[in-house]
């Protein structure tokens, strides 16, 4: 994100009017000095005190407003998030006007026109966060030009907020191409008639019905096994995801395949596919039109191992890893 024209480093700036009445300030104090003219130095006091107020007025207000982060809608990397900002004056003399708020995080500058002394303001904010992830809000700058333009007064505050952001998704062309033949492959598995016949057999995950175990296998493996006939198994598709990255492959390379796989899954769960999600620890099952939440939760959390990690993979699996970027590999 480009800086804005009135950011800066330091803690106070001229701006174009400021500027201009320095230089009329100093021709006014060479001409009272030279001439000795007593409205000359009346009209001198007046615009040094003036000047003077712009800068007790703007740091006074900055100083005393305190910014809270309230809430965000959950974003995804890449793209804008609406969010709620409270912000504090708790002045109570200055009436503080022209604030304007920036941010790393923040997408675009956010403005406040007013903030009354001893009042608080509620104000909706854009969220842009460029990686997955969990991302601290740690700090805030506020900047203002109150209250005659002269300067402007800029003063960093502490924020304090944690937001989860779930993976960057591809685009809809991108995505479209890369997984045309796996959805092929999906479709192609359904068969007409009732599926009563067993197709495969997988571990229990949440959200599975108990009609569906195989208590047999079960009671053989020691852990809860699930049938699925050949009707379930046409519309469900089982992706895991390998978080194994060898030492010569680079953390985009890692982003870009977390990417595919959160991608995988919403098209799956758009095309009202049942999406069996599964990573080292974790095994999530969810349903077209239900709540994905907890599956690109777990992506974003989701760290690079260096070693690589035992999985039960199902024949059927889609498997997402580093190994081969190009495409997403099936079981």
């Amino acid at each position: 994100m480009s800086a804005q024209p009135f950011e800066f480093n330091g803690v106070v700036r001229l701006t174009r009017v400021g500027a201009t009445y320095v230089v009329f300030t100093i021709i006014a104090g060479f001409a009272a000095i030279n001439t000795g003219n007593n409205s000359l130095y009346i009209g001198l006091t007046f615009m040094l005190g003036g000047f003077l107020l712009s800068g007790l007025a703007s740091k006074g207000g900055l100083k005393h407003l305190e910014v809270e982060f309230i809430t965000v809608e959950q974003p995804w990397a890449g793209y804008v998030a609406h969010g709620v900002l409270r912000i504090r004056n708790r002045s109570r003399i200055w009436n503080v006007r022209d604030v304007i708020l920036t941010s790393p995080e923040l997408a675009e500058p956010l403005f406040l026109a007013q903030i009354q002394r001893r009042s608080e303001i509620d104000a909706e904010a854009s969220f842009l966060f460029a990686r997955r992830g969990v991302v601290e809000l740690k700090t805030i700058d506020l900047y203002t030009r109150y209250p005659f333009g002269f300067i402007f007064k800029k003063r960093r505050t502490r924020l304090q907020g944690e937001v989860v952001v779930f993976p960057r998704l591809l685009d809809e062309t991108q995505a479209r191409e890369r997984f045309r033949a796996i959805e092929g492959e999906q479709v192609s598995s359904q068969r007409p008639g009732p599926g009563s016949d067993v197709h495969s057999f997988r571990d229990f995950v949440r959200g599975d019905s108990l009609r569906q175990v195989h208590w047999k296998k079960s009671a053989s493996l020691g852990r809860w096994i699930i049938k699925q006939t050949e009707l379930e198994a046409g519309r469900a598709v089982h992706v895991v995801v390998d978080p194994f990255r060898p030492r010569n492959v680079s953390d985009d390379d890692f982003e870009r395949m977390i990417s595919q796989a959160a991608t995988f899954v919403y098209v799956m769960l758009e095309k009202g596919m049942e999406v069996i999600f599964s990573i080292p620890h974790i095994t999530e099952h969810t349903k077209a039109g239900e709540d994905a939440d907890a599956i690109y939760r777990a992506l974003a959390l989701l760290q690079p191992s260096p070693e690589p990690v035992a999985q039960t993979i199902d024949r059927h699996a889609v498997i997402f890893s580093v190994g081969d970027l190009r495409e997403p590999k099936s079981a």
